[in-house]
C-alpha cells in the first residue's frame, strides 16, 4: 500500500473524528485557531450541525477592533436574554412576548454617539404601535436611570447586561480587543411580534449612529 493511500485513511478514519469531536466540545478554540491562523475561509463555518461564528470586525475612530462573533442574522430569531432594569429587576425576551422590538445595543450612556441614538428612538418610539424600543449597554441601572430621567426618556426602556454579561456574549456584541473591551459594540436588532429578525446592523465604525431609518422601515 503507497504512502499516499495510507496517510489519506490515517487522515479520514483517525484525524478527522478527533477534530470533529473537539469542535463539538470546544468551538470557541476553532474560530480562535481559524482567525489567529487563517486556517478556514467562510464567514460561517458549518461542520455538519454546528455553526461556528468568526468575530466581526469594527473598527474605533479608525482603529480595527473585534467581537466575540456575528450578530443574530435577517430571518433568526432572537435569543433570550436576562438584562436589569432601571429598577434592579431582571427582564427576558418573554417579558415583551407580543411586541415587536427594536434592540438598540452600544458600548455606554457616557459617549455622546450612545447618548444620540436613545434619544432618536426614544423619540421615534412615540409614535411606534405595539413596538418596544430596548436600549441596552452594560452601564450601571442607576446611570441609566439618571440619563433618563435628566433626558426625559418616556418612551425607550434602558437595560443593562451588567451583572451576568450574558447578553453580549450570547448576542455576539461584546467587544474583545482595543480601549472598549468588554464593553457592548453598536449594533441595531429588529424583531417581529413573532421574534423573528427582520433587520439587523453591526454599526462599522463605533463612533458612528446606527441607521435609524433602515432599522424603523424593517418594523
Amino acid at each position: 500500500m503507497s504512502r499516499q493511500i495510507v496517510l489519506c485513511l490515517f487522515t479520514l478514519f483517525y484525524l478527522y473524528p478527533v477534530w470533529f469531536i473537539f469542535a463539538k466540545q470546544f468551538p470557541d478554540w476553532i474560530v480562535y485557531a481559524n482567525i489567529k491562523f487563517n486556517i478556514l475561509k467562510p464567514e460561517f463555518i458549518q461542520i455538519k450541525n454546528i455553526k461556528l461564528k468568526i468575530m466581526a470586525s469594527i473598527t474605533l475612530k479608525g482603529n480595527a477592533v473585534s467581537t466575540l462573533g456575528t450578530i443574530p442574522q435577517v430571518g433568526e430569531q432572537l435569543l433570550d436574554f436576562d438584562l436589569i432594569t432601571n429598577g434592579l429587576s431582571h427582564v427576558s425576551l418573554k417579558d415583551f412576548a407580543g411586541s415587536k422590538l427594536v434592540l438598540n445595543i452600544f458600548p455606554s450612556l457616557d459617549t455622546g454617539t450612545c447618548a444620540a441614538s436613545v434619544r432618536a428612538f426614544n423619540k421615534a418610539a412615540a409614535s411606534l404601535e405595539n413596538t418596544k424600543v430596548l436600549c441596552i449597554s452594560r452601564d450601571l441601572p442607576f446611570a441609566q436611570a439618571r440619563f433618563c430621567g435628566t433626558e426625559g426618556i418616556a418612551n425607550a426602556i434602558t437595560l443593562s447586561d451588567f451583572a451576568t454579561h450574558t447578553f453580549g456574549k450570547d448576542y455576539q456584541v461584546e467587544i474583545t480587543s482595543g480601549p472598549l473591551a468588554s464593553l457592548l459594540s453598536r449594533a441595531v436588532i429588529v424583531a417581529g411580534a413573532d421574534g423573528k429578525v427582520t433587520y439587523s446592523q453591526q454599526v462599522p465604525e463605533i463612533v458612528d449612529e446606527p441607521d435609524y431609518e433602515a432599522a424603523l422601515a424593517a418594523l
